[in-house]
C-alpha cells in the first residue's frame, strides 16, 4: 500500500496515475476525492456532511455523518489491501497527524509506504486557477497545514519534479527492501 498525502493541487493524482503505469502490477488509485464523489448531494454542503469546499478559505468543516462515511471509507480501502489489492491511496490529512494516526490504525499489519507530495503554496495554487475546477485559496492553505505532525518514508516535492520523476522516486523505494 502506499499512501500519498498533500494538500489540493499538489500533484497527488497525477503522481498515482503515473505509479499505475511503472509499478510492475496492477494498482488500484483511490482516495480523498473518490470518497467525496460517491458522497450524495446534501451531505456536501456543510452540516451532518462536508462543508467548506466552495468557500476558499482552504477549511473544510467536517460534521458527523461525514466522519461516520470517511472512517468506514478508510477502513474498507485497508479491507482491499487486506484482500490482495495493491492500492495508491491519494489523501488531504486535514487533521495533520490525527489524519495519519487514523489511518495508520485502519492499515495495521498491512506494508504501507507513506510519502508526502510538497508543493510551494504559490504553485499550487496557479495550478488550482489553471484547473477551474477548484475552489481559489484551498491549494495554498492546505500546502502546508495537511503535512503538520506527519512523518513519511519519503518525501517529493512536485514544485521541483515532474509527476513522472515523483512517481520513478516512489517506485524505486518501493521496489528496494525495506
Amino acid at each position: 500500500m502506499i499512501v500519498l498525502n498533500g494538500g489540493s493541487s499538489s500533484g497527488k493524482s497525477s503522481i498515482a496515475r503515473r505509479l499505475q503505469e511503472l509499478l510492475p502490477e496492477p494498482w488500484l488509485h483511490l482516495g480523498a476525492d473518490t470518497m467525496v464523489s460517491a458522497l450524495p448531494p446534501w451531505l456536501l454542503g456543510g452540516g451532518e456532511g462536508i462543508g467548506g469546499l466552495d468557500d476558499g478559505d482552504g477549511t473544510v468543516a467536517v460534521g458527523p455523518v461525514f466522519a461516520r462515511l470517511d472512517a468506514a471509507w478508510t477502513l474498507g480501502v485497508a479491507a482491499m489491501a487486506r484482500a490482495g489489492a495493491p492500492v495508491v491511496v491519494d489523501e488531504v490529512f486535514l487533521g495533520g497527524a490525527a489524519s495519519q494516526q487514523r489511518w495508520r490504525a485502519a492499515l495495521e499489519g498491512l506494508d504501507v509506504f507513506w510519502v508526502g507530495v510538497r508543493c510551494d503554496p504559490a504553485v499550487a495554487a496557479a495550478r488550482e486557477a489553471a484547473r477551474g475546477d477548484r475552489v481559489a485559496g484551498m491549494a495554498a492553505a492546505q500546502a502546508s497545514l495537511v503535512h503538520e505532525g506527519v512523518t513519511y518514508d519519503l518525501v517529493v516535492d512536485t514544485s521541483r519534479a515532474s509527476a513522472d520523476e515523483c512517481a520513478a522516486a516512489i517506485r524505486a523505494r518501493v521496489a528496494a527492501p525495506r
